[in-house]
């Protein structure tokens, strides 16, 4: 479980993460939606260890991972992954190597199997099957589409099968086609790894489609945190507006 309180951040004088409040359960998918830019990412790199709050606690699985820093801290995260907004492929390196990347590194997986170079191999095989690239091993990631990059990116998660993983902007400029695909890959990565999956989107069609349950980011705090059936019903500005477009496009695709 991660449970998160008090958390600020501030940037130049701009609070982004204003005294945050969250807990996430085992074994949901959380989807935090709310307007671009309001901190939503910001989030998710204090959750991962990327940065540090200026104020307030993260406790994952009982380990305040806000307090630690240097190897500590690499240690308290190794169960984590996170896809990011744009991949983060290495453009220097061709699929195989990306989706190797960590258990090159760390040589071991997270089940603290010793891993040969053959183990490997293996192992990067069965993740690109499973998001659809095989074949791709010696590809590098300026010729695969955006698309692509992003099943490229799950791949690497899925082949160290981390417990909590986390999506940036999953679908964020993709066809509304490759985007259910990025959301059907969410929801079977999930039942796979049986972890703890929080999604950062704006995109309200994906959220619930994958959503356990939804959170409303807003002037830096979560406002809400429902079950989709609940949270689409809150009568509130942006949660409205997030209806009423989705309501738009459902009679645009119908004949």
């Amino acid at each position: 479980m991660i449970r998160i309180r008090n958390l600020w951040k501030t940037y130049n004088g701009n609070a982004v993460l204003s005294g945050l409040d969250l807990d996430v359960n085992e074994n949901e998918i959380l989807v935090i939606l709310g307007r671009s830019g309001v901190g939503k990412s910001v989030l998710l790199r204090h959750i991962i260890g990327i940065e540090q709050p200026d104020k307030g606690t993260i406790d994952v699985d009982g380990v305040r991972i806000s307090e630690l820093k240097n190897q500590q801290l690499l240690q308290a995260v190794r169960n984590m992954g996170m896809l990011f907004q744009g991949s983060a492929l290495f453009d220097s390196m061709n699929i195989e190597e990306n989706t190797a990347f960590y258990l090159h590194q760390h040589g071991r997986s997270l089940a603290q199997e010793r891993l040969t170079k053959s183990d490997i191999r293996e192992k990067v095989d069965i993740a690109l099957k499973r998001v659809g690239l095989e074949g791709t091993q010696k590809k590098m990631p300026s010729d695969l589409s955006g698309g692509m990059r992003k099943r490229a990116g799950l791949a690497r998660l899925l082949v160290y099968r981390p417990s909590i993983l986390l999506y940036d902007e999953p679908t964020t400029g993709l066809d509304p086609v490759t985007a259910q695909q990025i959301s059907d890959l969410i929801v079977q990565t999930q039942n796979e790894l049986k972890g703890t999956s929080i999604v950062v989107t704006h995109d309200i069609a994906s959220a619930l489609t994958i959503a356990d349950r939804l959170a409303l980011h807003r002037n830096g705090k979560i406002a809400y945190a429902a079950k989709p059936d609940e949270f689409i019903q809150i009568n509130d500005p942006i949660i409205n507006f997030m209806r009423d477009a989705l309501t738009h496009c459902l009679r645009k695709e119908i004949p």
